[in-house]
């Protein structure tokens, strides 16, 4: 008696759990599906591509060009690489010890020249007058002998003879002081003007030391985020104590009054790619940030994607209208060109969007349960397809099929 009791209730279990999941199958209700609202207004038709942020307009920073008389150029002071400069601030200080040595001999040779040409020069004076002198004894004794000569009217032929030859001694003595003073003048015009040579090169070089040092002191010329470049012997960024030579680059000081991004598109959607387009970029370092630009210019070869991908892709210029703190150049950023849109058009996210043969379907929520139903859909982007017929604004629909577990089972079944 007691089994029979038992055997009725097991089938009135099992036939309690059958209706149920009957009913269930037949309700097709299902729990946790996710969702999305059909929605009515502008769509996009969009083309994604990640880039690189750029200074439109930088400034490169080099090492100056000094003499070699100085020696190499050592880094003793560094901006931070990334750090925030101002106009004037001092971005890179050199070594200045070879150069002030410089200065001080540069300023002791030329000391040395000045005091030798004030001594070359009372030197000349000393030499002039003494010359003058023997030029003035020397026209004396011409005017003694003139005045004898003149006076020798009755003197002897011998005596008169003597006189004149005397006369004529006097003159030639007197040219030869006049022509050592017009040569010593000469000669002493060519030593002084040695020496001004001397002293010019001198303070020449003094002014040359002045202004390397000077050069040794790199000054931001505007406001700006310092890059510092990377120091091809030792691999690694300029940082204190490194050697450079003259005219290399050592920091990039870029414009952030103007700003671009460089992005890369597949080559397969290049040909919708024209300047002027509309661009939406957002910073994959501050997601919550989107700001706007427009296509510049496309480049006319692609590249490689990568050096591990053979994928080919093409260069787009983006000028960014904005400027902002979190733009920054360096920055990783995800660009959506908007190559046209559509208005007052609904829409769903493709993942709504189920086809199957030459019809497409969606699942539409009807209190806890979901229909199957007919949708003829238009155009697509990469996240939204538009429905032209088949559901209405604001219906749900589920984002991934509902009933995939009792269409396997049903696949299954027919199988066998």
């Amino acid at each position: 008696m007691k089994m029979n009791n038992l055997k009725k209730t097991c089938k009135g279990v099992l036939l309690f759990l059958s209706i149920l999941t009957l009913w269930a199958c037949n309700k097709k209700e299902v729990q946790q599906i996710p969702n999305a609202k059909v929605v009515r207004g502008t769509f996009y038709i969009d083309i994604y591509g990640t880039g690189e942020i750029e200074a439109v307009n930088s400034t490169n920073i080099s090492s100056p060009m000094i003499s070699w008389r100085y020696g190499n150029l050592k880094i003793t002071q560094i901006a931070k690489d990334g750090a925030e400069v101002s106009k004037g601030d001092t971005l890179i200080v050199f070594d200045p010890s070879e150069v002030n040595k410089g200065i001080v001999e540069a300023e002791g040779s030329l000391e040395i020249s000045l005091a030798e040409l004030e001594k070359l020069k009372a030197q000349h004076q000393s030499d002039l007058e003494e010359l003058n002198a023997d030029y003035e004894i020397s026209n004396l004794s011409h005017q003694i002998s003139k005045i004898r000569f003149e006076s020798a009217v009755y003197e002897s032929d011998i005596s008169k003879k003597e006189i004149e030859l005397n006369l004529e001694k006097a003159e030639i003595s007197l040219g030869r002081a006049k022509e050592q003073i017009d040569n010593r003048i000469k000669i002493q015009r060519e030593e002084v003007k040695q020496k001004n040579l001397s002293i010019e090169q001198n303070t020449s070089r003094l002014n040359e030391a002045h202004e390397t040092l000077s050069k040794l002191f790199l000054i931001s010329p505007s406001p700006g985020i310092a890059i510092i470049s990377m120091n091809w012997s030792s691999g690694n960024k300029f940082q204190i104590g490194d050697q450079c030579w003259s005219g290399f680059p050592l920091i990039q000081l870029p414009d952030l009054t103007s700003l671009k991004a460089t992005a890369k598109v597949n080559e397969v959607d290049i040909a919708k790619i024209s300047k002027g387009l509309k661009v939406e970029i957002k910073p994959d370092a501050f997601s919550d940030s989107i700001f706007t630009g427009q296509v510049n210019t496309v480049a006319n070869l692609a590249v490689n994607k990568s050096k591990e991908s053979r994928a080919k892709v093409f260069p787009v210029e983006i000028l960014i209208n904005e400027t902002n703190k979190n733009l920054l150049p360096g920055l990783t950023v995800s660009c959506r060109l908007i190559i046209d849109q559509i208005d007052d058009v609904m829409y769903v996210p493709i993942e709504a969007i189920n086809a199957e043969g030459d019809k497409n379907y969606v699942y539409k929520k009807s209190g806890n349960a979901y229909n199957k139903v007919e949708v003829e859909v238009g155009t697509s982007n990469s996240d939204y397809t538009i429905i032209t017929k088949g559901i209405a604004e604001n219906d749900e629909v589920a984002l991934i099929m509902p009933f995939a577990d009792e269409e396997t089972k049903d696949k299954e079944v027919d199988k066998v």
